[in-house]
């Protein structure tokens, strides 16, 4: 049972979190209105909603490390939140390439989800963040029991599959999704190195 003061912590926190989420998509809205997005606004959406899906994946999977470093249990309570923030800007990083680059053509969609590879990779990033997204409400949650803790293991796979659709992308300078790349090695590194020393030292039987 959570103690009173676990829950005031979260009870201020929650909003400040959101808040501080949000901020990124208020300033594409401001810049789109305000016409300060540089000569191809498109495409700076693009990449800014696009790097801030990534973000928030890293800054997910950065949850579980961060809670068992600091023994904050309370920590986990974000998690869902900040998952769910990151299927946000990830949707809103496809909807800006439907409607801005395919003027809502599916059948352009459903080419490019065929002919061009950093397209099927997002895509099918797109649709496990969204399956994901949808079975995170505790009640589906309680429902789907352990095959929901399988289902959410494909958050790894998400995460192979943006840096891999951020770098096929990227024209010159591959630094970015080389540094991304990096955080995420570390974060999946961290969990194998904790994994493999619970079974060593299980005591044999």
């Amino acid at each position: 049972m959570k103690s009173p003061g676990i829950k005031k912590i979260r009870w201020v926190l929650k909003p400040m979190v959101h808040g501080l989420s949000l901020i990124p998509f208020v300033m594409m809205v401001f810049g789109l209105i305000n016409h300060t997005l540089g000569p191809n606004p498109a495409e700076t959406l693009s990449h800014v909603s696009g790097e801030w899906g990534l973000r928030f994946l890293l800054i997910t999977l950065t949850v579980t490390p961060l809670v068992r470093l600091t023994k904050s249990g309370w920590i986990t309570g974000f998690r869902r939140l900040l998952g769910l923030y990151c299927f946000f800007y990830v949707f809103v990083h496809f909807l800006i390439y439907l409607i801005l680059d395919l003027s809502l053509d599916f059948g352009f969609l459903a080419e490019d989800i065929f002919d061009r590879p950093y397209i099927t990779v997002g895509f099918l990033g797109l649709v496990i963040l969204a399956m994901l997204a949808i079975t995170s409400p505790i009640s589906i949650r309680q429902k789907m029991g352990r095959d929901w803790d399988s289902l959410h293991q494909f958050i790894y796979l998400a995460g192979i599959l943006g840096i891999v659709h951020f770098l096929w992308i990227t024209k010159a300078d591959d630094t970015e999704p080389m540094m991304y790349g990096f955080v995420f090695l570390l974060l999946i590194g961290w969990r194998l190195v904790r994994k493999i020393g619970k079974n060593t030292s299980r005591p044999l039987t």
